[in-house]
């Protein structure tokens, strides 16, 4: 397996697009409706938010995945249509727009928004430029770039990858662009992500794929504790790489799930970089604990942490804060047996030994911390299980974003 070049449009059959129609108004030169559609028939699988308050889109793509077949993705940025009048009926009608200049029924298109909840989506801008957005389609790099800044709100850098591997004997690869800065916390992590693949493979199987592939990759990230509303990741596999398909778990399967998974971790590891503000990628890895959903929340606990993540903002090297927000995770462990360093490419330093202090130069911690990817490495003397989760810190610029986001 290898990360390749393109995208949503690495794998055969694959086009994308994204355009400036008028959903945004404050920008006319800001992109803000994407389209990615594929030559074939796909199989299809979603996973979406457990906010309860879910977005208009998302009602109609469970909707729509219900026989597992889709063709295309439309989503739009600058309005969330979520909590919005004729939100559902909106939503339709995006899907029905794009059906129209495709040539396939509304049914099998999917749909997705991201911006600002509560106001009523522009749905005329999006029906007046969809046809200049399907003339726009492309299989290059630019157009998945396109599509993938299509896509964004408050992100200050695309998020794309792809990766190439082999099954069955034929080349298969998976790409995929996903937006994400705030808004996000584990349970599918304000996240959007759309994934392309040409491997054959039942929409059973895709699920299946997917479903393992969140609770690793975006359900371990955390940038401010909130879930959104409209969180999705959907993902088409249209099986023109020509393996056999796919129809059960065995190797073929999980070559496929490892290079899914690998792209996805990716794709996660980018939001909580790009978190609102943020000047840190925090990765927090907790080792000999008792199990590995043990291990998780721990290290979900600490990454998520206000006081941790402000200390790394800092470049403070206050380690009693991972320790505080472990012993309120929920997880029974021993203090006692706890170890913590701090880590970064300016070296490592321990900081605890047995849930107590250690002498430490402050001076190398600081430069240890001032770096962009920081880890925090726990180790609990519990068992042989290991998680590593994803966060960033907190800046005054989080404030500044979020304060005014609206207006």
């Amino acid at each position: 397996m290898k990360f390749i070049e393109n995208g949503v449009c690495a794998a055969k059959g694959f086009r994308a697009a994204g355009i400036h129609v008028g959903v945004k108004t404050h920008a006319d030169w800001k992109k803000d409706v994407a389209l990615i559609v594929s030559e074939t028939p796909c199989a299809a699988a979603g996973v979406f938010t457990r906010n309860v308050v879910k977005a208009a889109p998302i009602h109609v793509d469970i909707a729509h995945l219900e026989n597992g077949v889709a063709r295309a993705v439309i989503a739009n940025s600058g309005n969330a249509n979520a909590c919005a009048p004729h939100g559902e009926e909106y939503a339709e009608r995006m899907c029905a727009a794009a059906a129209g200049v495709i040539g396939c029924e509304p049914g099998d298109v999917l749909v997705s928004s991201t911006g600002v909840i509560g106001q009523t989506l522009n749905i005329e801008a999006i029906e007046g430029g969809v046809r200049k957005l399907y003339d726009a389609l492309d299989a290059s790099a630019e157009a998945s770039d396109a599509a993938a800044h299509a896509i964004m709100t408050t992100d200050t850098a695309k998020k794309e990858a792809a990766v190439e591997t082999v099954i069955g004997g034929k080349t298969v690869r998976i790409g995929g662009i996903a937006k994400g800065s705030g808004m996000i916390h584990p349970n599918m992590g304000t996240m959007l992500c759309f994934l392309t693949t040409d491997c054959a493979i039942s929409s059973g199987m895709i699920r299946a794929a997917l479903l393992e592939t969140a609770e690793v990759s975006f359900n371990r990230i955390s940038v401010d504790g909130d879930t959104s509303t409209n969180d999705s990741c959907i993902v088409l596999a249209n099986g023109l790489a020509g393996n056999a398909e796919i129809t059960a778990k065995g190797p073929d399967y999980d070559a496929f799930l490892e290079a899914l998974q690998a792209l996805c971790v990716r794709l996660a590891r980018e939001m909580a970089s790009d978190g609102e503000g943020a000047k840190h990628l925090i990765t927090c890895t907790v080792s000999g604990a008792e199990s590995v959903k043990s291990a998780e929340t721990i290290a979900k606990s600490v990454i998520s942490s206000t006081l941790m993540k402000a200390a790394i903002f800092g470049a403070d090297a206050n380690w009693g804060r991972a320790l505080c927000a472990m012993g309120y995770s929920g997880e029974a462990f021993d203090p006692e047996k706890v170890d913590v360093s701090f880590a970064s490419a300016a070296g490592e330093i321990a900081v605890c030994a047995n849930g107590r202090g250690l002498e430490f130069d402050e001076d190398k911690a600081k430069r240890i911390l001032t770096e962009h990817d920081v880890e925090i490495r726990i180790t609990m003397g519990e068992g042989g299980a290991a998680c590593t989760c994803w966060g960033c810190d907190i800046t005054y610029d989080y404030i500044k974003i979020n304060g005014d986001y609206r207006t």
